[in-house]
């Protein structure tokens, strides 16, 4: 080397050839050591051809699946569009919806248990029909217009008449479970479906325990009415009861006038009878029915009279309980007529006036 080479190569690197400026070189690295390869068996890397059968009946294989697949699909949608019409009506058809038929017949099912219950539990004191007796009237289509709406009739069989209208005296006891009644929330649903049942359908009376149809003398089904006229429409002039109506309500008629020295004859009400069945007053001539009402306070008496085909002559307003007044009635023909209490209208509140020549 000479003395050019040795300063080029200890000069600075600027002034060295680019190939000594470049990393050193390294020896070719040697070759990896051969490994033995894994490799699936011979048998599996064959690729058979398929025959023209066996293609043939993979095609009509596929074609089956589709129609296969198109019949489940129609079978569905076909099923889907019937239980719609089936849960809302044909509107060609005019049929009733599946929920509206379950709905009305769960009503006659309540309706009919709810007759059960009003026979075991109010008739009692209300009678058979709502004609009433210890407890008035319920049968009454101006009463059941809007007094005993179903709100009024839930409230008095939850907590009672002296709650609900502020009547210590009441005798409307309790019914509802959750206050110590005997009738739970079910029972007491069935028995507001009773009273405001309408007139115009006919139910099945039930043996309570089996709940099959009672079966009459004729072999018949036993039946029976609602008592709600859904055509009742009141006069308007009408006086409208009260929402702890207790008897009458209506504005008394103007007496009729009678003389001194009438015939005035004493009639008592007491435990809803009159102590007498048998009246008689002379012909043409006004006279008096003196009315003593010693039932309890609320339990209001009237003395109404009717002619010998029922058509009312005369209905003076009640009296409460504890109460006395003179009823006074305009001269009537000889004959015979029926006194009875509008407000009870039972056997043991009715009677025969007899009007003497």
């Amino acid at each position: 080397m000479t003395d050019d080479d040795a300063q080029g190569a200890s000069g600075p690197p600027a002034e060295r050839d680019p190939e000594q400026r470049l990393p050193a070189r390294r020896p070719p690295a040697a070759p990896p050591a051969p490994a033995d390869r894994f490799t699936a068996p011979p048998s599996t890397h064959q690729t058979g051809g398929l025959t023209s059968g066996r293609a043939a009946q993979i095609v009509r294989q596929s074609g089956n699946a589709r129609w296969i697949s198109f019949l489940g699909v129609t079978i569905v949608a076909l099923f889907v569009i019937a239980y719609y019409f089936y849960e809302t009506g044909v509107p060609i058809l005019n049929s009733q919806p599946r929920l509206d038929a379950q709905a009305t017949a769960q009503q006659v099912t309540a309706v009919e248990q709810g007759y059960n219950l009003f026979q075991a539990n109010c008739a009692r004191c209300h009678g058979v029909n709502g004609e009433g007796g210890i407890g008035p009237v319920l049968n009454d289509q101006m009463k059941l217009f809007d007094h005993l709406n179903p709100t009024y009739l839930k409230n008095v069989l939850t907590v009672g008449g002296r709650y609900v209208c502020g009547n210590p005296n009441s005798v409307m006891p309790v019914w509802a479970d959750t206050n110590g009644g005997p009738l739970n929330y079910v029972q007491i649903q069935q028995l507001i479906a009773f009273l405001r049942a309408p007139s115009t359908e006919s139910f099945v009376v039930r043996n309570p325990s089996l709940n099959e149809p009672v079966i009459g003398p004729d072999g018949k089904e036993v039946t029976f009415k609602g008592w709600v006229d859904p055509s009742f429409k009141p006069d308007p002039s009408a006086t409208p009861f009260p929402a702890c109506w207790s008897g009458g309500g209506g504005a008394s008629q103007p007496p009729a006038s009678i003389e001194p020295g009438s015939t005035i004859v004493d009639l008592v009400a007491l435990n809803f009878a009159f102590d007498k069945k048998e009246l008689s007053v002379p012909a043409g001539k006004p006279f008096g029915i003196s009315l003593d009402n010693q039932d309890p306070a609320g339990t209001p008496h009237n003395v109404e009279i009717k002619d010998a085909s029922g058509n009312v002559i005369s209905d003076p307003t009640p009296i409460d309980g504890g109460t006395k007044t003179t009823y006074t009635y305009d001269a009537l023909p000889a004959g015979t007529y029926t006194f009875i209490c509008r407000v009870h209208p039972i056997p043991s509140m009715t009677g025969t006036l007899t009007v003497t020549p």
